[in-house]
């Protein structure tokens, strides 16, 4: 017998003796934890974008509008630099293959009424007024945006 074949069965032999075949089939077997909370189906989405960057902006509208697509609620709330999507005549970058701008998406959304807001802090903090903001936008309310948050069934994406 070659010395490999040799510690090999000399391996298996100690196994044996420290796990006997019985041993693990009469263990109790521990039951999965039930969860807490029965799943909940999706009722819609909500969608907060805070990016300055044109591309993820982008992917935030692009699922936004797969979401509206699929028949499912969706409401969007902009802060930050994301807020300047939401700015009358803001720079817009046009993406590849179909040509289109995070804002051409969100005007698309509005249109099949999508809530469109910006947040609270948006307006008073970059020296703008909701005369800026492109039609149909508006102003947040703290309280209303986090029971929406909140809501059973709603999925929340932050950009």
């Amino acid at each position: 017998m070659s010395i490999i074949r040799k510690r090999i069965s000399v391996l298996c032999i100690a196994l044996a003796t420290m796990f006997p075949a019985g041993a693990m089939a009469s263990a109790p077997v521990a039951e999965a934890p039930q969860s807490v909370m029965a799943p909940v189906a999706s009722k819609g989405l909500y969608v907060m974008v805070t990016s300055e960057q044109p591309m993820t902006q982008m992917l935030a509208m692009v699922l936004a509008t797969q979401t509206v697509a699929k028949g499912q609620s969706v409401r969007v709330l902009l802060c930050d630099k994301a807020g300047d999507l939401a700015l009358k005549g803001s720079r817009e970058t046009r993406f590849k293959p179909a040509g289109k701008s995070p804002q051409d998406l969100l005007k698309g959304l509005m249109a099949k009424g999508v809530k469109v807001e910006v947040c609270a802090l948006y307006l008073p903090n970059t020296g703008k007024s909701v005369a800026d903001l492109v039609d149909g936008v508006t102003v947040a309310q703290p309280q209303a945006v986090a029971e929406d948050m909140a809501a059973d069934g709603i999925k929340l994406f932050t950009f």
